[in-house]
């Protein structure tokens, strides 16, 4: 009786657990933040306890797992509107390597040390450093690497754009603008020029290859 009443146990938790992943939504494991880790570590915890303890009712499993639920969609919902937030809990890719040249400063910021990076640079089949352009530390703790043109038509005082974000949910990037030796008063002479007028109204906007793209808000 006690091993129906563990496999019954099982199955109900099994489906609540896939329910609550489903309304978490779809994200890759690589694409995990921490506080994902946290909720996903925590409900397997609890599951196994219910499972193990069959005279604990299971209500006081499930509550908890709704909880986490809440607690996680609410947080997603405020990082959709919030840049800040989303920066606070999934944090900001990080440049590693620019322009051939290592970052050791913002490699130690983000305890990082010389043998992941070059774990990194091997399994994306980079054999020198002074090849990469730029190589980005992603929140996901993933190496994005982009290696300088072996055939660059660009002069040697032009610099390839990293593409960075501008303009993210209305707010501007003022630390993006620098590293592209921009200012926020040429960025707003520059989207008045394409007509618009409003910075609040962009969702977002980046700048590559001397042009700015821009997406504003769906109108609802």
């Amino acid at each position: 009786m006690d091993l129906l009443i563990m496999v019954l146990r099982t199955v109900f938790l099994y489906i609540v657990i896939v329910l609550i992943f489903r309304v978490m939504g779809k994200r890759e494991i690589g694409e995990l933040s921490v506080l994902d880790l946290v909720v996903f570590i925590m409900i397997a915890e609890m599951a196994v306890m219910a499972i193990e303890d069959t005279n604990d009712p299971l209500i006081h499993t499930v509550i908890p797992m709704v909880t986490l639920l809440i607690i996680q969609v609410s947080l997603a919902f405020w990082s959709l509107k919030s840049n800040r937030v989303r920066n606070l809990i999934d944090g900001e890719p990080s440049i590693i390597i620019e322009n051939g040249k290592i970052k050791e400063k913002e490699m130690r910021k983000q305890r990082y040390n010389i043998n992941d990076l070059l774990v990194q640079l091997r399994e994306k089949n980079v054999k020198n450093i002074a090849d990469v352009e730029f190589a980005i530390l992603e929140t996901s703790g993933k190496l994005s690497v982009f290696e300088k043109s072996e055939y660059s038509t660009q002069s040697q005082n032009e610099k390839e754009s990293l593409n960075l974000p501008f303009v993210i949910d209305g707010i501007v990037q003022e630390e993006h603008l620098k590293k592209e030796n921009k200012t926020k008063s040429w960025l707003s002479h520059e989207l008045r020029k394409l007509g618009y007028k409003e910075i609040g109204q962009i969702s977002y906007c980046s700048y590559s290859d001397g042009q700015l793209y821009v997406d504003l808000y769906d109108k609802e």
